[in-house]
């Protein structure tokens, strides 16, 4: 089974008929809690229960509650939600290792909807309703939690940006769950921090040798450009167009990058002279310093690349 989606949305509802939550920076999982067993499932379908071995408490602390519950697996040590610091958990599956890492970095199961209740499946019934009863459960420990909900979104979301979180997610009271499905009944509002990055290099739309599908982008440090990613969200029709008629005139042999580029993003690359700034929107920057879902907003004719500063 995989999880409902958000749809991106374009503006927060109000009203009565709606319930606004954190939108937690972490993992999407389905924890199957039945006879006992825990079971974790990622958005893709694979068991990680392996990687999270402090949420198997959850098969005692349930006794003989058979449940099926849909959250986000969030790292707190720092106080606030930490990729970073889940990253380090996602990824294993020994045993040995994994109880190491839950000691020193534990996660917490932040448990936001009740799909299955002693064997009822409460998928058709209103989140009013599935939300009373994932409350009656009484999940309160450091490895899982229930979420507040506000009825203030737009509130929220600027409390939310203020703290730095990673946004908002405003879900109707109404709404049925519907699995596998992406749903405007449930709207995200993901606040993103935007940069202007100069632009070393371009690739074009596979099967295509004049639409524009990537940028590779980087940030001056001194005489050097660093590597920050390959941008190819938002650069289509009239905007990819524009971009290129303005890269075009700038192709050089060589890459103007500091960094030896990973091969799949030298493949295929076009090297331009590291003139044109650009403005990209993205997530957060990885531990190796990349942009994080990075999406392209337009071109920075007011900048040019001595003016460009990472914050």
């Amino acid at each position: 089974m995989k999880p409902m989606l958000a749809t991106r949305g374009d503006h927060v509802p109000t009203g009565p008929g709606w319930l606004h939550e954190v939108k937690w920076d972490g993992i999407r999982a389905l924890v199957d809690v039945s006879d006992g067993r825990v079971v974790v499932t990622s958005r893709n379908e694979n068991d990680v229960s392996a990687a999270y071995p402090e949420l198997a408490a959850l098969g005692d602390w349930a006794r003989s509650r058979d449940l099926l519950l849909d959250g986000e697996i969030v790292a707190l040590g720092s106080g606030a939600p930490s990729f970073r610091d889940l990253a380090d958990r996602m990824h294993v599956r020994d045993a040995v290792k994994a109880a190491r890492l839950a000691r020193h970095n534990p996660v917490t199961l932040i448990a936001f909807d009740l799909l299955r209740l002693d064997g009822a499946d409460l998928c058709a019934r209103p989140l009013s309703e599935r939300r009373a009863a994932l409350l009656d459960l009484g999940l309160d420990d450091a490895a899982w939690q229930v979420p507040p909900t506000y009825d203030d979104g737009a509130v929220l979301l600027d409390a939310a940006e203020a703290q730095g979180l990673e946004g908002i997610v405003s879900k109707k009271l109404s709404s049925r769950y519907h699995p596998d499905r992406r749903s405007k009944d449930w709207l995200k509002f993901p606040i993103r921090p935007t940069g202007s990055y100069v632009v070393g290099g371009y690739r074009y739309e596979t099967g295509s040798d004049a639409r524009l599908g990537a940028v590779l982008v980087g940030v001056p440090d001194g005489d050097r450009l660093v590597f920050r990613g390959r941008v190819g969200s938002g650069i289509a029709g009239k905007a990819g167009q524009r971009l290129g008629e303005l890269l075009r005139p700038l192709v050089r042999g060589s890459s103007p990058f500091a960094d030896e580029l990973p091969r799949p993003d030298r493949e295929g690359t076009v090297w331009v002279e590291p003139t044109v700034v650009v403005d990209v929107q993205y997530l957060n920057l990885t531990p190796d310093g990349r942009l994080r879902q990075p999406a392209y907003r337009g071109i920075r004719a007011d900048l040019g690349p001595d003016d460009v500063e990472e914050s």
